[in-house]
């Protein structure tokens, strides 16, 4: 269980580190230009978010999401197959933990002034945003280890991000750990504090409607997100 926490930190904090760096380099690179540097900090998040899966999916199914552990531990809770109670709670702490250190590597990276983001996020528009995002993501997961294509799994997802990006209003944060991470910093890829609350709540409206649509689409199949890239390591110790 150790190792699969650290991987859920070590992978969620890395996460953050490339949408926010990608972010301040887009910036810097491209001043004036906001739809190029929307497309580079895409880019490389698509990019990063791949390989961050591959690298720690065998340990702990690469969530890197609360949303994501909470379907697993909703979904699993019958057949036993999925996260227990214990486990989702460490889970939603060290992702949340990572997101925020993520951040922090990359202001220090990037020499960013330390303090909290200002960029207001809000309004309605914004908040459907983020409940399609989040529901087409959890969707896409649990739809890939229920129906034994979890091979696709690390470019699906980061393709369906990369996608999202664009396709939703909010620029698809989908993730409320990636949204507190966010937070604590001032860049391109900032959310002020009072935006925090509504999408995370968004978020998780969206992860609720993703695991209908589960139910719905997939009543049989009993998988769960330790599969969703490689089944991640079966011991629980």
């Amino acid at each position: 269980m150790r190792r699969r926490l650290l991987a859920e930190f070590l992978g969620t904090g890395l996460l953050v580190a490339v949408v926010v760096g990608s972010g301040v380099a887009a910036q810097r690179l491209s001043p004036g230009d906001v739809g190029l540097q929307l497309l580079q900090n895409s880019t490389a998040t698509v990019l990063g978010l791949t390989v961050l899966i591959l690298l720690f999916g065998p340990v702990s199914g690469a969530h890197f999401n609360p949303v994501v552990s909470l379907a697993d531990w909703w979904l699993g809770r019958r057949s036993g197959s999925g996260l227990s109670g214990s486990e989702l709670g460490a889970y939603v702490v060290v992702q949340c933990a990572g997101g925020i250190g993520g951040a922090l590597l990359a202001n220090v990276m990037f020499s960013v002034d330390a303090g909290l983001a200002t960029t207001e996020r809000s309004g309605a528009g914004l908040l459907v945003g983020e409940v399609v995002a989040t529901a087409g993501l959890v969707l896409l997961i649990f739809a890939l280890a229920r129906s034994g294509r979890a091979a696709l799994g690390a470019p699906a997802v980061g393709a369906y991000i990369g996608a999202a990006y664009w396709f939703t209003s909010s620029t698809s944060f989908a993730n409320p750990a990636v949204t507190v991470g966010r937070m604590f910093t001032d860049t391109f890829a900032g959310i002020a504090p009072s935006s925090v609350p509504g999408f995370v709540g968004a978020q998780l409206a969206g992860g609720a409607v993703g695991v209908l649509l589960v139910l719905v689409l997939y009543p049989i199949a009993v998988r769960t997100a330790d599969a969703v890239i490689v089944d991640a390591e079966p011991a629980r110790a």
